[in-house]
């Protein structure tokens, strides 16, 4: 079982990114899909989720300017970063749950400065 992401970066504020997670060795389009991230100092939080079917759901601190998605012949999921901000800095991690277990990706890092 892998998560791979990718697509982390260094932006100003106001600007975007995306992200991306490639699965493999698991079911993928069975399972919840998210991005959780972990701010320096704090604890990990989840960003945004999507089920199976599609139905997506937001941290409120990210609504409106990120999107989730996923392509489920692609094994993959993905995270739209619009009008980030400073305090959007932190290392983002994907996460599927299917079948009763978590995996994880290994952390991308997304720096939001000036």
């Amino acid at each position: 079982v892998q998560l791979q992401a990718s697509g982390g970066g260094s932006v100003q504020p106001g600007g975007s990114l995306t992200l991306s997670c490639a699965a493999s060795g698991i079911i993928f389009r069975s399972g919840v899909a998210g991005w959780f991230c972990q701010g320096p100092g704090k604890q990990r939080e989840v960003v945004a989720s999507i089920t199976s079917g599609g139905y997506t759901n937001y941290a409120d601190s990210v609504k409106g300017r990120f999107t989730i998605s996923r392509d489920n012949a692609r094994n993959t999921v993905y995270l739209q970063m619009n009008s980030l901000k400073t305090e959007d800095t932190a290392v983002y991690y994907c996460n599927v749950w299917v079948l009763g277990a978590d995996y994880w990706g290994q952390g991308t890092q997304v720096t939001v400065s000036s």
